[in-house]
């Protein structure tokens, strides 16, 4: 504004104490330059009736640019009333518009020692004052403007922030001599900002805070200084998503840039009470990426810092409800864009996952990481849960060179009435596009089933999972298991293989597999199931195993009895109907089928039941009709029938014996959310008999 008025000055020097004669001035200036701004093409027309109180003033200008500060008008025309309330003073007060933008209400009130302006526009105002005793000072002052007025001077140190609402309030002096540097100082306060990146990788929103204001500027340097309390609101920088509190945040930000470089951060501190204190150093690229970080954080309460800062870190790994308890330092350098040295110091901490998957107990140490020379950390447990298995106190030596994190020793965790190691572990950090990646090994030997089961809310199952793998690889938020794990289970084996899982902690974690199935006694099996007695033994397999957060998607499976010498092979009364509800339109069909009440068990010489599970169907098979047995201690009974069209009938049981049944299913395709509650039904012995 300072740089309108000076043509305006000019041309009421050429108007004389008392305009009794009517008076018209034009005058026509090439460029106007000030400290601050300059202008091109300016012409200025004063038209004064005689014996009028005032004239009209008319200035226009082709372009204005306060280069310093960003702002570029083009088009501009300022239309007023000028009139004369003293000697020596002038007002003029009217309508400013600069190309299309909405029309502002510019007053310029020129003393003869104090020259006062003021810009408004709805409730926003922007006024200046400057003395003629201190012509290179300038005193600003904003009330309630809108922080989309500063966008300009903004782009001028972050190109791609956009301020999309909020309001400011400051007094800044701007110190403008000719031929050094421009100096803005301060305070400044805003309300309710909210601003984003195109990429929308960068925002904030309702964030307040008060600050004093140091920014200078030559053609060769920018230097700025930030200081003052943040307080509320909320801010997103790629995954990190800091929630401030309604308590005072302390911020303080040395920053410079030189001309065509990057901005440096000299100082940075951040003061929010007991929950972080963190100091340091930080540069960037001309890009605004993130290129070296030198900080030192400190937490004497962690339990906030899950919501408050790390909840966007936690969310991508599926730890949103995290809780937290203790106390912690941390230190971390960034050079060249990549992590070298990193430093997590661990005091009495507790971590909980709300959904129940994990918790560790009493955590102490202090892990560290290097990209370059050796460094040795440690890590330590008083106690800990995975998934409601518990697992006793442990400490972890860990060694990092290059890169990685390794684990020194082999180590061992009692754990379910068995044992749980690792015999070796390796950990790679995130870095550039490729993000975290962990191998290790794992030995599993005698864990009580029984107490997993119990653990997890499953059926009272009895028996020991053991099993080695030797190698398991995270990446990209999928864990791969080499080998496979063998469960001795109702005094048969159950082995698992072809192991993965994609995301282990995020949402709807999936679990893939093979399970092959041998000797399993069929009573132990249907006596903790409540689904009525079977004799004899069960094999099979459950191949292309899918559980989408712990419920089954996909299998083809195939189970069916063995022959084994000494082992009778009956069927309850109970069974039979059960296994005739769950089948749908299964029935029974024997010779002795009207007196099947009279009997409470029957003899069978096969079972044998398929089941291919895809887009919630289920394509149903059985017994070959008519197979022959082989003879032997141990033989298969599993013959599977050629799979045919929806109503061709299979044999699920093969009587044999009197009294005998034979169950025979006829719906091969059936739901499986309608399957799921037959077997849930059967299982609490809600089935009716059916009799046919």
């Amino acid at each position: 504004m300072v740089t309108l008025l000076l043509p305006i000055a000019c041309v009421l020097a050429w108007l004389p104490a008392s305009p009794a004669i009517a008076r018209s001035v034009r005058m026509h200036v090439d460029h106007v330059v000030t400290p601050v701004a300059m202008m091109d093409d300016v012409q200025v027309r004063l038209d004064w009736p005689a014996e009028a109180s005032q004239g009209e003033l008319v200035l226009t200008a082709r372009r204005l640019d306060a280069a310093d500060m960003g702002y570029h008008f083009r088009d501009l025309t300022w239309r007023c009333g000028l009139r004369r309330p003293a000697a020596g003073r002038w007002q003029c007060a009217g309508e400013l518009r600069s190309g299309r933008s909405p029309a502002m209400a510019l007053a310029v009130d020129l003393g003869p020692s104090t020259t006062r302006a003021a810009l408004t526009q709805g409730r926003g105002m922007l006024s200046i004052e400057r003395g003629a005793a201190t012509p290179d000072d300038t005193l600003v002052d904003l009330t309630h403007v809108p922080l989309r007025w500063a966008q300009a001077l903004l782009s001028q140190a972050w190109q791609a922030g956009q301020m999309k609402s909020g309001t400011l309030d400051a007094r800044l002096r701007v110190h403008a001599p000719t031929g050094r540097p421009l100096d803005v100082s301060g305070a400044l306060q805003f309300s309710d900002a909210a601003f984003d990146t195109p990429d929308a990788t960068i925002a904030g929103e309702h964030l307040g805070g008060r600050f004093t204001l140091d920014y200078r500027k030559t053609p060769a340097q920018t230097t700025v200084r930030l200081d003052g309390p943040l307080r509320g609101g909320a801010f997103l920088v790629g995954n990190a998503y800091v929630a401030l509190p309604d308590t005072d945040v302390g911020l303080r930000i040395d920053a410079n840039q030189h001309k065509g470089a990057g901005w440096q951060l000299p100082v940075i501190q951040w003061r929010d009470g007991d929950t972080l204190l963190a100091t340091g150093s930080a540069a960037f690229g001309t890009d605004t990426s993130l290129q070296a970080l030198d900080l030192h954080a400190h937490s004497a309460d962690v339990a906030p810092l899950a919501s408050r800062y790390l909840s966007g870190w936690l969310a991508v790994a599926g730890l949103a409800d995290l809780t937290l308890a203790g106390a912690a330092d941390a230190d971390v350098r960034i050079q060249d864009a990549r992590l070298q040295d990193a430093a997590l110091m661990l005091h009495n901490v507790d971590i909980v996952d709300a959904k129940g998957r994990f918790r560790f107990d009493g955590l102490d140490g202090a892990p560290r990481f290097s990209a370059t020379s050796p460094v040795t950390g440690t890590l330590e447990w008083k106690a800990g849960q995975l998934y409601g298995i518990d697992f006793a106190q442990s400490r972890l030596v860990l060694d990092s060179s290059q890169g990685e994190v390794h684990l020194r020793d082999d180590v061992t965790v009692p754990a379910l009435g068995g044992t749980l190691g690792f015999d070796h572990l390796t950990f790679r950090p995130p870095a550039g596009d490729a993000g975290a990646d962990i191998r290790f090994g794992l030995q599993l030997d005698r864990l009580d089933i029984g107490k997993l089961a119990k653990a997890l809310d499953w059926p009272a199952f009895k028996g020991e999972l053991s099993g080695r793998i030797p190698n398991a690889h995270y990446a990209s938020e999928r864990l791969a298991f080499d080998g496979g794990l063998t469960m001795q289970l109702f005094g048969g084996t159950v082995q698992a293989s072809s192991l993965a899982m994609e995301r282990p902690f995020g949402v709807a974690p999936s679990l893939t597999a093979d399970l092959l199935i041998d000797n399993v006694d069929l009573l132990a099996l249907t006596g903790v199931f409540d689904f009525g007695s079977i004799t004899g033994r069960l094999a099979g397999r459950i191949d292309q195993l899918r559980l989408v957060d712990w419920t089954a998607t996909a299998f083809d499976a195939e189970l069916h009895t063995m022959s084994v010498r000494g082992v009778p092979r009956r069927i309850s009364q109970r069974a039979v109907q059960n296994i005739s509800s769950v089948g749908d339109t299964s029935f029974t069909s024997t010779l002795q089928s009207r007196l099947i009440g009279l009997f409470n068990d029957f003899g069978y010489s096969r079972i044998g039941i398929s089941c291919k599970l895809e887009n919630e169907v289920c394509a149903m098979d059985g017994l070959h009709a008519g197979g022959a047995q082989s003879p032997g201690q141990r033989t298969f009974d599993w013959l599977p029938h050629k799979r045919g069209s929806e109503g061709a009938g299979f044999t699920i049981v093969e009587g044999a014996g009197i009294p005998h049944l034979t169950v025979v299913g006829f719906n091969r395709l059936v739901d499986w959310p309608t399957l799921l509650e037959r077997l849930s039904a059967a299982s609490k012995g809600e089935v009716k008999p059916v009799v046919q």
